[in-house]
């Protein structure tokens, strides 16, 4: 077959095809546009998903009647001024959207300029362009996109209902408010709920308030404001605590000189940073920005500039990873406060009044029926009764200076998580705090602090080892055996020292010494395990906590263990004084807080 040149309508459609695949995607267009002409109020509808109608109002500079006829010619731009591809300054080109989208679809657009006496009309349907005519407007511009893929109904095939779109719609604008907070934007369409966010103060202040309108209101509560710079290269923005946490990477909002993007370079970065203190079928929520000179990254890697490259990733990765991780070492021992509304929850469910047999007493007295308390004790439910506060018995006197009906003072007041009261089934720290209680479960507690521990030692010399009197020999499977024996060099920098002993069998001579009078057996095994999960083609480093972490796990103050007042003070003490002491190394939340003023409302006293 001859080769022939395509017809340029053939050409605006394919390049939509690259841009403009759905109609979320379209409206990102049209919306970075506004932004690029300086829009501060932006107003997006939509009709059946975006489908029948998009319709994008701006402030903007607008354009000029020969601005206007050129925008919708291809190749055309205001947005490349010196021509130089890589500085590129702006979000979009607008001369590149606007005829891709005219080819698919009908696409009307009213402009005027501040200083101009009337505005101008243009409309392009299928790829047909007409004449540019007077029209009224007020200042700013006006584009309505109708029909969209009417002229390759093939595509509309591959579109989702009207409400997955619609939803997809509202996410792209909600992306771009975050990066933008000193603009207005608001949407309306069926299939959605409307929403507007109003222009935000300038500074931290302001982007912490849009923030809080999209993230949600606990956000602000629950983050921490992270500045970093590095050769040229600046981070800022605010992470979520590692216990204030999604299900899925949707919280995740990254972008590049003021541009949405879901980088992979990024994304994996941020998983890094919050490799061990968030479970790993969890996702953490933060927005972050990176802002850089032009010529450092490339944007046009991605026709829809989802994704960027940058001259150096990993200078870019080296401070994403570290400056999160130092933020949420920054945050110490702090904990989502949503754990408290939680634990309220479930504490609300006991008290709700339940359905009882009536039941008489003694003397033949009607009784009132009472609701009863699951106390997790192995026995079934137990009430209020002595059976059920048989873990308190065990104390001598309180553990620090309250005396029962006194507010907190003294040394519950001085310290964040208070001062140890009393510990229930010998597996929770119940401690009293200046203004509530304090919930700890001491095995997610102590295991962190010993992985921290560790980690720091590994940092600074070495774990520290202690020699057992007798070699101990662990038998496992002979892949298993062969795995730690490889390993051998690595777990002893970790303060495992062990050599292989025959087949399927290998011989401990040294523990970290944190460890020490351990299950020597179980240590290994799941020493073992770690490693096969870890794999030999991950990073060291990772790999290493990876086993830090198992050991710290599986050897710390185990549920079930009593502890004397003092033994409870000095956990909380060190919690205070760890980073990430608010979540064990599984990402679980290590306490919960409950305010006084939350617990008087649960038992109707306010």
């Amino acid at each position: 077959m001859a080769v022939r040149r395509l017809d340029p309508v053939l050409v605006d459609q394919i390049a939509a095809g690259e841009v403009i695949e759905r109609p979320a995607a379209a409206v990102k267009e049209l919306v970075e546009n506004a932004l690029d002409a300086g829009a501060t109020a932006i107003d997006i509808a939509i009709e059946a998903g975006g489908r029948r109608l998009i319709r994008v109002v701006d402030d903007g500079a607008g354009m000029s009647p020969d601005d206007l006829a050129l925008a919708v010619e291809r190749h055309a731009t205001s947005k490349l001024p010196a021509g130089d591809l890589f500085a590129i300054e702006t979000l979009g080109f607008r001369g590149e959207a606007l005829p891709s989208i005219g080819s698919v679809a009908r696409l009307d657009i009213v402009t005027r300029q501040a200083d101009a006496p009337q505005g101008a009309a243009i409309t392009v349907e299928a790829g047909a362009k007409g004449a540019v005519r007077p029209a009224a407007a007020a200042k700013g511009t006006r584009i309505e996109v109708t029909e969209l893929f009417q002229a390759v109904p093939a595509r509309l095939k591959f579109l989702k209902s009207d409400r997955s779109e619609a939803l997809a719609v509202a996410e792209a604008v909600r992306r771009l408010a975050l990066c933008h907070p000193e603009v207005r934007f608001a949407l309306v369409g069926d299939n959605l709920t409307p929403f507007t966010l109003p222009r935000e103060a300038p500074g931290e202040a302001g982007r912490l308030a849009r923030l809080a309108r999209i993230l949600g209101r606990d956000f602000p509560d629950n983050a921490v404001a992270l500045a970093a710079e590095r050769e040229g290269v600046r981070l800022h923005g605010h992470v979520g605590l590692p216990t204030f946490h999604r299900g899925n990477a949707g919280a995740i909002h990254l972008a590049v000189n003021g541009r949405p993007v879901r980088d992979r370079l990024l994304l994996s970065a941020v998983r890094g940073a919050y490799a061990d203190v968030l479970p790993s079928d969890r996702y953490p929520v933060l927005a972050l920005h990176v802002d850089c000179e032009p010529r450092q990254v490339d944007v046009n890697v991605h026709p829809a500039k989802s994704e960027v490259r940058f001259r150096d990733a990993a200078l870019v990765r080296g401070l994403v990873v570290g400056s999160v991780r130092e933020a949420l070492a920054r945050a110490g021992h702090r904990a989502s406060t949503t754990g408290g509304e939680r634990t309220l929850d479930a504490m609300r469910a006991l008290f709700q009044p339940r359905q009882a047999p009536v039941s008489f007493g003694w003397n033949g007295a009607r009784a009132m029926p009472s609701p009863t308390l699951d106390m997790a004790n192995g026995a079934g439910a137990s009430g209020f009764g002595e059976a059920g506060q048989a873990d308190f018995t065990h104390f001598a006197a309180p553990s620090a200076d309250a005396l029962p009906g006194e507010p907190a003072s003294g040394e519950a007041a001085r310290y964040p998580l208070g001062a140890a009261r009393a510990q229930l089934h010998a597996t929770y720290i119940i401690a009293q705090t200046a203004d509530g209680v304090v919930i700890v479960d001491q095995h997610a507690a102590h295991e962190r602090l010993v992985y921290e521990r560790m980690k720091a030692a590994r940092a600074a010399r070495g774990v520290p080892r202690q020699m057992l009197l007798v070699p101990e020999v662990v038998e496992l499977d002979p892949v298993d055996a062969d795995r730690l024996a490889a390993a051998a060099s690595d777990l002893e920098s970790l303060g495992l020292v062990l050599e292989a002993f025959g087949p399927g069998a290998v011989l401990v001579r040294e523990t970290p010494a944190d460890l020490a009078g351990g299950d020597m057996q179980r240590l290994v095994r799941d020493v073992a395990d770690a490693l096969a999960e870890s794999g030999e083609a991950s990073e060291l480093s990772g790999r290493l906590d990876h086993i830090l972490a198992t050991m710290a796990c599986h050897h710390s103050v185990r549920a079930g263990r009593r502890l004397r007042p003092e033994e409870m003070d000095a956990l909380l003490r060190e919690m205070e004084a760890t980073p990430f002491s608010g979540q064990c190394n599984h990402g679980r939340p290590t306490y919960v807080e409950l305010k006084l003023s939350d617990i008087e409302r649960l038992f109707g006293r306010k």
